[in-house]
């Protein structure tokens, strides 16, 4: 209910940490990670991380910064006040621009935690409208399939949707915040920073069950339920949303649907990039990279000047150190950026003119392309540039590595290239600049991108320097 502007919910059960039981399964862990002969098969790959996984899932990885966690002794953890910011993002977008949403949300948590005990529950991956791969089982699918867990936690608190139900008591959320706009718009045609608990402008996307419960899409958990959904009007950077949540909301967790709507605090900023640094690929998705880069492109770290260090706070190449293995990196975004008929991307014949023009001036003889377009586009593509390589799983790896894992296997293959060139305003050719920003790439081979064959004005992809 509402009183004098404050959401009071009940109090779920079961607020407080399990202890991290049996820690000698830990040395499992290591010895999985620490297996990198090239020559490790890819379903005994599967198994050790379908193992760690389960592990991780029981409550067997251990990690300073989960929540309530303090030390490895087994013994039972104090029951602590901890509170559970969730987040979704409009349904339509994509898989690279909510990793960008992550990070605002991690800046928006690190604000929160300055007054109290604040997690961040990682939504759940699933129903994007780019995973198009048919008979492919793709909601439901926790952050560890894709990226390190242990570095997320290594920047802010964060759990799995599935931890987070075994933590507080079931699955239910106290609160449902819809972020939206302001209805008037701007103020006098003036911008400025403020939040307010306001009307829905858009039908809302959750509805009441005969016990009172709001249901709604909940990233494919059927069983999850909301105590209460106000919608509130923000403008502003993510830390806008802080004093908010603190002042006049007593809720235990509090989903924040629509999160998008809501800017990065810091864009490229020192805290943007610890951020975007943690977001290290899980490690089975780099392996069969970098096997894929040593056996089709002649690449290794070694050879590439590309030191990887999977420990991000221990990262920290210079830029120009990098070289690169010997090919181009090219993104080549099609489907709904064709559909839409923009001038900023080019026909195939366009694209391949270029490709040849920078293999040609960069002295390279192997092109690799991670592309959208369809079959019939690619059997063209083939034709104009049989030198071309992808990465094209068999339909069984297809299934576990889900199409979001294959996009990351083309970004990392991307990231290690000589000279890249992407789609302009992509996010899928942004994630890729920063990971060879990460890598300590020239920005000359990294911040270019395809013109569009009759764009005036061919304006290239931003320089945002890394901040340590």
């Amino acid at each position: 209910g509402k009183q004098d502007n404050i959401i009071g919910v009940r109090r779920l059960p079961g607020n407080h940490r399990r202890a991290s039981l049996y820690p000698e399964v830990r040395g499992l862990k290591v010895m999985a990670e620490d297996r990198r002969e090239t020559g490790l098969s890819f379903s005994l790959l599967l198994f050790y991380v379908a193992l760690l996984s389960s592990l991780s899932a029981l409550g067997f990885e251990h990690d300073a910064f989960r929540a309530g966690n303090p030390s490895s002794t087994p013994v039972a953890a104090p029951a602590r006040d901890v509170r559970y910011l969730l987040y979704d993002v409009n349904p339509p977008e994509g898989f690279n621009l909510r990793r960008d949403v992550y990070i605002r949300m991690a800046s928006l948590l690190k604000t929160l935690r300055k007054q109290g005990d604040w997690v961040l529950v990682l939504p759940p991956w699933g129903r994007l409208y780019h995973w198009q791969s048919p008979d492919v089982h793709q909601v439901q699918i926790p952050w560890a399939e894709f990226f390190s867990l242990s570095n997320l936690q290594a920047n802010v608190p964060v759990i799995e949707y599935e931890e987070f139900i075994a933590e507080s008591g079931g699955p239910f959320i106290d609160q449902v915040l819809v972020l939206q706009n302001y209805a008037e718009g701007w103020t006098e045609g003036k911008w400025e920073e403020k939040v307010d608990e306001r009307p829905c402008i858009d039908r809302l996307m959750y509805t009441k069950d005969k016990q009172g419960y709001y249901r709604g899409w909940f990233w494919g958990y059927e069983e999850t339920r909301a105590l209460n959904v106000t919608c509130l009007s923000a403008q502003g950077h993510a830390s806008i949303l802080a004093s908010f949540l603190q002042e006049n909301i007593t809720a235990t967790s509090v989903l924040l649907d629509r999160a998008e709507t809501v800017l990065h605090d810091h864009y490229a900023g020192k805290d943007y990039w610890d951020t975007r640094r943690s977001m290290v690929f899980a490690k089975h998705l780099r392996i069969i990279g970098d096997q894929f880069r040593a056996k089709y492109l002649n690449s290794t770290d070694e050879k590439d000047h590309t030191a990887y260090n999977e420990d991000w706070t221990r990262m920290r190449a210079k830029l120009g150190s990098a070289k690169g293995g010997p090919y181009l990196g090219v993104h080549l975004r099609r489907k709904d950026f064709i559909w839409g008929h923009r001038e900023d991307v080019p026909s195939l014949k366009g694209a391949v003119k270029k490709i040849r023009s920078l293999m040609k001036k960069n002295k390279l003889e192997k092109v690799f392309v991670a592309t959208d377009a369809e079959e019939e586009e690619v059997a063209k593509l083939k034709k104009m540039l049989p030198e071309m390589v992808r990465y094209e799983p068999s339909q069984e790896d297809l299934e576990l590595l889900k199409d979001g894992g294959v996009a990351i296997i083309d970004q990392w293959i991307c990231a290690h290239a000589r000279y890249f060139i992407g789609t302009s305003v992509s996010t899928f050719s942004f994630r890729i600049h920063e990971e060879r920003e990460i890598l300590g790439f020239d920005p000359k081979t990294t911040y270019n991108r395809f013109c569009g064959d009759s764009e005036k004005e061919c304006e290239q992809p931003t320089h945002w320097k890394i901040v340590y």
